[in-house]
C-alpha cells in the first residue's frame, strides 16, 4: 500500500527533545515499512528516516503557528493530489480541510490532542474521514465524530533499556504545565523524603504558572532539575528510576511518556484522569493514586513500587504498547478503508 503520512512542521521526525506527536510519527512510519508497505512522509527537511521525505520547510518551525502549519499542509496535499497514493494519514487538524483537494483518496486523522469544542464542531464536518483516537477516554469525549477508531500508541521498545537496580531518585517529564502536575510530583517526593529528577521546558502559555508554582520548587535540596531532555538521556533516567510520577490535573489523551517509562521497567505512579486507567495496571505496571498523600506513600523507600516486578512491566509493556502493534492495528484500518472506497486491492494482513 502507497501511504502518504502527514506530520507536522513544528517539530522534526523524530524529535530531538519535546514532540510527542511526532515520535509517534516515527515508529508508526518505521513500522509500516517493516510490514512492506511504500511510505513518504511529509515533515520538515531536518527529520531523519527510512521512508520517502518531502519537505517544504527544511527546518522545524518553532513555536507553532497556525498560518505554518497551514501552508505546510496545502503544499503537502497538492504533492499528495499530483501523485498516486493509496491513503492519507493526517496528523494536523488542517490536512482535514484540505483533502478536499484529493476527494478520491481515503483520509486517516489521528487526535492527538484534549477534547476542544471547537475542534469537535469542526470535525463533524468529515464524515468520510476515518478518526482515530488514542484512547477509550479521548473517543467517548468526541461526540461528533462519526467514523471512530480506538488505537493506542506503540514505541519502539528495543530503545529502550531496563534494569532490576535502580538509584535512589523518582522522575518526572513533561512541560512544565499546571495539567502535568509537576509542582504535585515535587511535593510527593518530598513528602516521600525521596530526591527527585525532574526533566522538562516551559511552554509560552505557562510561563506564570511555571514561574509561581515550579521554578521555587526547582530549588529544593532533593530536586535536580534536567531541563529539556532527548531520548539519549531519557532511556538511562527511566532504567535507573524508582517511578515515574504523573500527577495529573486533567482528561488526558494518552500520556505517552507513560509507556516510556513502562517500556524501561519503570512503574508509573499516576492520579486517574483521562487515558491512565487505561494504560497502568494497578499492582503490575504501576498505581493510580488518588491524593498527593497517596501518591506519597506510594513511593516511599521500600514501599510499593519497589515491590513491583521490573522485568515483567517491560514484558507487559512490549505486549501492550509496541509500534508492531500499533502498525498492525493501522494497517487493519487503512486496509477497510482502502477496500471501501476502492482504492486499490488490500494485501493480507500481516499477523502480530
Amino acid at each position: 500500500m502507497r501511504i502518504a503520512m502527514i506530520s507536522t512542521p513544528f517539530v522534526p521526525v523524530p524529535p530531538p527533545h519535546y514532540g510527542g506527536t511526532e515520535l509517534v510519527v516515527h515508529d508508526l512510519v518505521e513500522g509500516l515499512m517493516e510490514l512492506g508497505h511504500d511510505v513518504t512522509l511529509f515533515a520538515t527537511g531536518d527529520s531523519s528516516t527510512r521512508a520517502s521525505l518531502r519537505s517544504l520547510y527544511s527546518r522545524a518551525e518553532w513555536p507553532p503557528e497556525g498560518i505554518t502549519d497551514l501552508n505546510h499542509c496545502s503544499w503537502a496535499m497538492r504533492e499528495v493530489a499530483g501523485d498516486e497514493f493509496d491513503l492519507i494519514h493526517a496528523h494536523s487538524a488542517a490536512a482535514l480541510a484540505l483533502g478536499r483537494l484529493a476527494p478520491d483518496i481515503p483520509m486517516v486523522y489521528t487526535l492527538h490532542h484534549v477534547q476542544v469544542p471547537a475542534l469537535s464542531e469542526y470535525y463533524r464536518h468529515f464524515p468520510d474521514v476515518s478518526f482515530v483516537a488514542i484512547s477509550e477516554d479521548q473517543a467517548g469525549r468526541e461526540t461528533l465524530v462519526r467514523r471512530r477508531t480506538v488505537i493506542h500508541h506503540g514505541l519502539d521498545p528495543a530503545r529502550y533499556r531496563w534494569s532490576v537496580r535502580t538509584e535512589p531518585y523518582v522522575c518526572f517529564i513533561g512541560r512544565f504545565a499546571r495539567e502535568k502536575g509537576p509542582h504535585t510530583a515535587i511535593d510527593a517526593a518530598a513528602l516521600a523524603g525521596v530526591p527527585i529528577r525532574v526533566a522538562g521546558d516551559v511552554h509560552p502559555p505557562d510561563r506564570h504558572y511555571a514561574h509561581t508554582h515550579v521554578e521555587p520548587r526547582l530549588l529544593s535540596p532533593h530536586v535536580t532539575c534536567l531541563g529539556p531532555i532527548g531520548t539519549e538521556q531519557k532511556v538511562p533516567l527511566l532504567r535507573d528510576a524508582r517511578a515515574l510520577l504523573a500527577p495529573i490535573e486533567w482528561n488526558e489523551p494518552f500520556g505517552l511518556t507513560l509507556i516510556e517509562a513502562m517500556l524501561s521497567g519503570c512503574p508509573v505512579v499516576a492520579f486517574a484522569g483521562g487515558s491512565i486507567p487505561e494504560l497502568i495496571e494497578p499492582g503490575v505496571t504501576g498505581f493510580i493514586a488518588g491524593s498527593l498523600e497517596e501518591m506519597a506513600r506510594l513511593i516511599e523507600p521500600g514501599g510499593p513500587v519497589d515491590r513491583l516486578d521490573r522485568g515483567r512491566i517491560r514484558t507487559v509493556a512490549v505486549r501492550r504498547f509496541s509500534r508492531r502493534r500499533m502498525a498492525v492495528e493501522y494497517e487493519m484500518l487503512y486496509q477497510s478503508r482502502v477496500a471501501v472506497t476502492g482504492g486499490g486491492s488490500p494485501r493480507p494482513i500481516t499477523a502480530a
